[in-house]
């Protein structure tokens, strides 16, 4: 266990690049790159970027050598590997979540501005602001946790239709669908055996919507929520910052990170 990095070999922005992992856990590598000064914007799901003068100070720090294909297979050794397409940005790889029905998987949580493939999409969220930048969260009572509004699809409905109903059902907000674009999406891994969920789908949709009108009035009878308010970002982080896919909403919405 431990970490580990590939020679300098990948050439992109004019300069060549090493690979940085971890083989046991995403806090181990964010230590070791924070310690050697690596700043986290070097981050990509499941590595850092480092530039390739640095290698030797890498090892010198304790990071061990390897090939490009081996820290691929360690990372898919550890459950850490974080696939994504061109121009989508891996953000995280939460291992081994716990849901409400006590299923557990593996969740990846990738930014990018491309609808994820619709046929394995199950359900759709959106994160839904208005033009003061406040957010609408509503509190699922079967998870027993505050989030943006959200839900399953129904038949052939696609992922946009979701988000757009489902916002109305929870909050009485009525999206227009041009203003609803993809912002990320998550990918459940099962861990339970069986099926998590749904027989097919593995993906959530995340949207992010902008209304025109400041906090406009709410409206809660769905059976299913037991609140639903405005609040702003810095509260918005109180309530849901220890949940599992929040790095994807900080990443998106919060503060540019140090370094």
């Amino acid at each position: 266990m431990g970490i580990w990095i590939d020679p300098p070999d990948t050439a992109a922005h004019g300069r060549v690049w090493s690979h940085l992992i971890s083989d046991s856990s995403t806090d181990e590598l964010h230590s070791f790159a924070a310690g050697v000064g690596i700043p986290r914007r070097g981050f990509d799901g499941d590595h850092y970027d480092v530039p390739g003068q640095w290698y030797d100070a890498m090892i010198e720090a304790g990071a061990q050598p390897a090939s490009a294909a081996d820290l691929v297979r360690k990372l898919h050794h550890a459950g850490l590997r974080l696939r994504k397409r061109k121009g989508e940005h891996g953000i995280a790889v939460v291992p081994r979540v716990v849901f409400a029905d006590q299923g557990v998987a593996d969740v990846d949580l990738i930014a990018s501005s491309q609808l994820a493939i619709e046929a394995r999409v199950f359900c759709a969220t959106v994160f839904v602001q208005d033009p003061a930048g406040d957010f609408v969260v509503v509190f699922s009572h079967r998870r027993n946790e505050w989030g943006p509004p959200g839900g399953w699809r129904e038949g052939d409905e696609a992922p946009l239709a979701t988000a757009v109903r489902e916002t109305l059902e929870e909050t009485g907000l009525v999206l227009r669908p041009e203003a609803v674009v993809p912002i990320g999406y998550e990918r459940f891994r099962n861990r339970s055996g069986g099926h998590l969920w749904h027989p097919t789908g593995d993906l959530m949709q995340v949207f992010g919507a902008r209304l025109d009108s400041v906090r406009l009035a709410l409206i809660d009878d769905d059976d299913g929520i037991g609140g639903v308010e405005w609040v702003r970002f810095t509260q918005f982080r109180e309530r849901c910052g220890e949940l599992f896919w929040w790095p994807l909403a900080e990443h998106l919405f919060g503060a540019p990170l140090e370094g």
